[in-house]
């Protein structure tokens, strides 16, 4: 079975029309919501997509044999710089129930995960409570944490420091893993939003090395999407560090885990040597970034479970801990879930 642990919902312009509403008023015309019908949510998930080379979010996951997708808000989509705060909350519910929808609609094939209302405004006991909502109400398994909420205009504090600490413990009382995922990038960043993703992953597990954060909340569960940033790929440089903390960057990196959502197959196995095949768990994020074709070889770049299954130094063990052992633990999904299945 293929449990890909990195997917984002596909939802109809009506929800991302409702975004440029509330951006437009600002809040002065009330919450009227984005009134979106289960048979649009039906079609969204059905339609072919452009941005997605002209297939649809399902038909891409039937190509490649994915039976269930843990699904969260698109990340750019996120909108936690703006303000006033309360839009943040605004969008990111709809957004949460749009996920939890689709999941009711499609059972066995997608799992929620929780967009987290990010805003400066407010603060992570605030954000904790949309995170209670959506896992006591709605199921979800787990949530999106952006380690900058101001996208790239101002410097948020890095993950080690307390400020964060009400999320680790909601995430703790919950027993639901958090997954490091970057959102937009605004000017006066110099990168696009691609590159901040790499970036924001790459210093949130530079900031939990470095912290007290795991000792504090021995419970604590955290994926770091894109492989961990350049993190593991650059791991001699920042081994040197560790041992002048008298640690060791390995002991460090698996106190966390990590998706394979890097589109090749050198990187892929590289992550697998550099945390341990115990540490990481497949992750697609299909459709998105990397749907489109491969000139080289016809597939899919996004296509990672093949890549996985061309890895000769994998054993069928070590695949099967990717494709499903490792999700099944960590986001803890019975059995019985499964495409098909009731």
């Amino acid at each position: 079975m293929l449990i890909d642990v990195h997917g984002h919902v596909s939802a109809p312009p009506e929800l991302y029309a409702y975004k440029a509403t509330l951006l437009s008023h600002r809040g002065s015309h009330r919450n009227s919501g984005a009134g979106i019908s289960d048979d649009r949510l039906r079609e969204a998930l059905r339609a072919p997509n452009p941005s997605f080379g002209g297939v649809s979010h399902l038909a891409h996951l039937d190509e490649a044999g994915i039976d269930l997708q843990l699904i969260s808000p698109r990340p750019f989509q996120m909108m936690h710089s703006e303000s006033p705060g309360f839009l943040v909350d605004w969008f990111t519910a709809e957004t949460n129930d749009v996920i939890a929808r689709v999941c009711a609609l499609e059972p066995g094939r997608f799992r929620g995960i929780a967009g987290l209302p990010q805003t400066m405004e407010t603060g992570p006991e605030a954000w904790a409570a949309e995170l209670r909502r959506c896992v006591t109400e709605h199921g979800f398994v787990g949530a999106l944490v952006n380690p900058d909420p101001y996208e790239g205009t101002k410097q948020p504090p890095r993950l080690s420091d307390r400020f964060w600490y009400p999320l680790w413990e909601a995430l703790c009382e919950l027993d639901v893993p958090g997954v490091i995922h970057s959102a937009g990038c605004r000017p006066p960043a110099r990168e696009n939003y691609s590159m901040h993703f790499i970036q924001e992953e790459t210093l949130a597990v530079d900031a939990l090395l470095q912290s007290s954060v795991f000792k504090d909340f021995p419970t604590l569960k955290i994926l770091v999407s894109h492989g961990g940033g350049a993190i593991p790929f650059q791991r001699g440089r920042f081994a040197a560090s560790a041992i002048r903390r008298g640690e060791r960057l390995e002991d460090g990196l698996r106190q966390m885990y990590f998706d394979t959502c890097l589109y090749t197959a050198d990187a892929i196995e590289f992550l697998v040597r550099a945390v341990g095949v115990d540490r990481c768990l497949f992750g697609s994020e299909k459709p998105g970034t990397g749907s489109v074709r491969d000139p080289k070889t016809g597939r899919w770049m996004d296509d990672i479970h093949s890549l996985i299954r061309d890895i000769a130094a994998f054993t069928d063990e070590d695949r099967d801990r990717l494709f499903e052992s490792n999700a099944r633990t960590l986001f803890k999904l019975e059995e019985s879930t499964a495409h098909g299945t009731d």
